[in-house]
């Protein structure tokens, strides 16, 4: 085993997730139909290896049942202004010995913890 390449991100609402995860930084990797009336819809980080994918057709996987999902940023202060003027909520920063956390959900609720030293 060498990297993570793929995480999926269960949602409701495909266009309307990959829309949020666009104002957050990540760019299309790939969309293309699915089947079942869903799309694979692929995004990433620009220049990064691991990716996500939003997802729709596990039954095991509900729609905002994701907590924990970290991305490491430069400065959590500066993304609490940034994701404002975007119209992202961000809770409150948590500062631990390990650095600082910024809980941000996504349209249906699942939590996603920026990070920075």
């Amino acid at each position: 085993m060498r990297t993570i390449e793929i995480i999926s991100i269960p949602v409701t609402d495909q266009q309307r997730s990959k829309e949020f995860y666009r104002k957050l930084g990540f760019e299309v990797i790939a969309e293309a139909p699915f089947g079942g009336g869903s799309q694979w819809i692929q995004m990433g980080f620009p220049g990064q290896d691991a990716s996500i994918t939003l997802v729709n057709w596990f039954p095991n996987m509900p729609a905002g049942c994701i907590n924990g999902f970290v991305i490491k940023t430069q400065n959590v202060e500066d993304e609490i202004r940034e994701l404002t003027e975007k119209g992202i909520a961000a809770g409150t920063i948590d500062d631990t010995p390990w650095g600082k956390f910024l809980s941000v959900k996504d349209p249906d609720g699942n939590v996603l913890s920026l990070h920075s030293s």
